[in-house]
């Protein structure tokens, strides 16, 4: 079975079995690189690595439009409750829920999570197994050594690694934390949205590693 991902730009994907779709920090509205718009999304689950607004974006009107059950932390989900979204699966780090399509664990990130200056709970990377591949999207995070355990645990085939600085890991962190995972491939993200985190992806080069750079829109299909 092939996984089909279609990088939203930012941080967002879509990962698609054919029958399922997830949606992964859709943030589309106020994003100068996107592609896509929130109507355009058709997802029956949504993933969110943490609160910031960069990563949560047009989550609730996807959630809402598509009836989507929205996977995250314990207070991302509560606030979506709040909101009037029910279809909620709440998980902290080392927790797994299981799905339609696989499953979604949550991992440790280091960096912080809040929205509209209410508390998020824990920031989060997103281990995702469907159409029988593993993707590890680490959220916003620098490196940390439980990163090469996470790899060992998971095996995951893909691995999504912010390399932006100033708010996640540079290139030449990041391409040490891709090495540690151990993933065949990895995609670098979180870059070049705005002046900030303007990077070259040519600086991400970790070795034994396949980098693909993916262009907002653009796709990619694992086998």
């Amino acid at each position: 079975m092939s996984l089909k991902i279609t990088f939203l730009g930012h941080s967002g994907f879509l990962f698609s079995d054919g029958t399922h779709t997830l949606a992964v920090d859709p943030f589309l509205t106020g994003n100068p690189v996107a592609k896509h718009a929130p109507t355009d999304i058709a997802a029956q689950f949504i993933a969110l690595s943490h609160g910031h607004q960069d990563h949560v974006g047009d989550s609730l009107e996807i959630a809402k439009s598509n009836n989507a059950n929205v996977i995250g932390a314990f207070e991302i989900c509560n606030y979506f409750t709040e909101q009037g979204h029910e279809n909620v699966n709440p998980a902290n780090p080392g927790g797994q829920v299981a799905t339609d399509f696989g499953w979604v664990a949550l991992t440790q990130a280091f960096h912080s999570s809040s929205f509209e200056g209410q508390y998020m709970g824990m920031p989060c990377g997103l281990m995702i197994h469907m159409a029988g591949k593993t993707v590890y999207h680490m959220g916003d995070t620098t490196i940390f050594g439980d990163m090469k355990l996470l790899g060992e645990i998971y095996s995951p085939d893909l691995t999504c690694v912010p390399i932006g600085d100033r708010f996640t890991m540079g290139p030449a962190i990041a391409t040490r934390a891709a090495e540690l995972v151990g993933a065949a491939k990895a995609v670098p993200i979180h870059y070049d949205t705005w002046p900030p985190i303007a990077q070259d992806p040519a600086d991400f080069s970790p070795d034994g590693v396949e980098v693909i750079v993916m262009e907002p829109g653009g796709e990619l299909t694992l086998d």
